[in-house]
């Protein structure tokens, strides 16, 4: 449906809550928190903040990923975060991210503790610590950071863009559909093109690029990602597929994308996680709702 009549915009914008759709409650043109809350904190040094959409996905993906190399010291507790009831703008949240989105992170395992906020750049700090998931030839670092930067980017035109109109918008909008829609096609054919000569985004080695594009690009192309799959012919981007399927299928991805889930099967939704048993012992289909 397209808009019926043309917007003029004012001189000077005003907030009105009423027009925020289904995020109304928590969208706001201003920074800070609204409410005091304590961050909760667990027995291990990290303390991940987070809730199980793509940008938590990725950090959560990374955590089991280091731990199924053997890195003990990437045990972490991953304590959930509501971002639909506000949870982001409690003062602890805010101070451990002023920027109020998740995924947020604690190191206590430094001297002072160290805080890492976006999904990026706790990634990077993540490969950095541990020497892992990054390569070390300076080539190969560089186009995985490359990719990496690129997700981080690009996919606001995939979520924020088209993701927001064509799936949570209160009204449906051909202009803006179509222009993030096309933006979205572009991007899949970025990536397209790129993995028809490499197995992963750097090369051979995976890394966290395919992490952190996985969880948007890779999660988009298997159906995962607002029942757009079919709107945007993802079948067609084969490599893509391919290696959306390839990371799918890793162990720890698995798990990864199942911490701070609160949606779907009840089996994939682990609200919380604190050791590696809770994947056994602590699923919605185990406890119950």
């Amino acid at each position: 449906m397209s808009q019926d009549t043309e917007y003029t915009p004012p001189r000077v914008w005003t907030w009105s809550q009423a027009s925020g759709g289904q995020f109304a409650s928590i969208n706001r043109p201003i920074a800070g928190p609204t409410h005091d809350k304590e961050l909760p904190v667990g027995k291990h040094p990290f303390q991940l903040y987070s809730l199980a959409t793509p940008n938590g996905v990725k950090v959560t993906v990374m955590f089991e990923e280091l731990l199924a190399k053997g890195h003990e010291g990437a045990e972490y507790d991953a304590w959930l975060i509501k971002i639909g009831d506000g949870d982001q703008f409690g003062s602890g949240f805010v101070e451990v991210n002023p920027n109020s989105k998740i995924p947020a992170l604690m190191d206590h395992g430094t001297e002072e503790p160290t805080r890492v906020f976006e999904s990026g750049a706790i990634l990077l700090y993540l490969a950095e610590k541990f020497g892992d998931f990054l390569p070390t030839d300076f080539k190969a670092r560089t186009e995985a950071l490359n990719w990496l930067f690129w997700q981080m980017g690009s996919a606001p035109f995939l979520g924020g863009g088209f993701g927001h109109f064509y799936a949570y918008a209160p009204v449906k909008l051909e202009y803006p559909i179509d222009r993030y829609a096309m933006e979205t096609k572009r991007q899949l054919d970025v990536l397209d093109r790129h993995l028809a000569e490499h197995r992963y985004l750097a090369g051979d080695e995976y890394s966290i690029a395919d992490m952190a594009n996985w969880a948007w690009y890779g999660q988009l192309v298997l159906g995962r990602l607002y029942d757009a799959a079919e709107f945007l012919q993802v079948h067609t981007y084969e490599n893509v597929v391919r290696w959306a399927r390839e990371v799918d299928a890793r162990p720890a991805v698995q798990r990864g994308r199942m911490v701070n889930r609160t949606f779907g099967e009840p089996e994939l939704q682990l609200h919380e996680r604190h050791d590696a048993s809770d994947f056994e012992h602590k699923t919605q289909d185990v406890i119950g709702s």
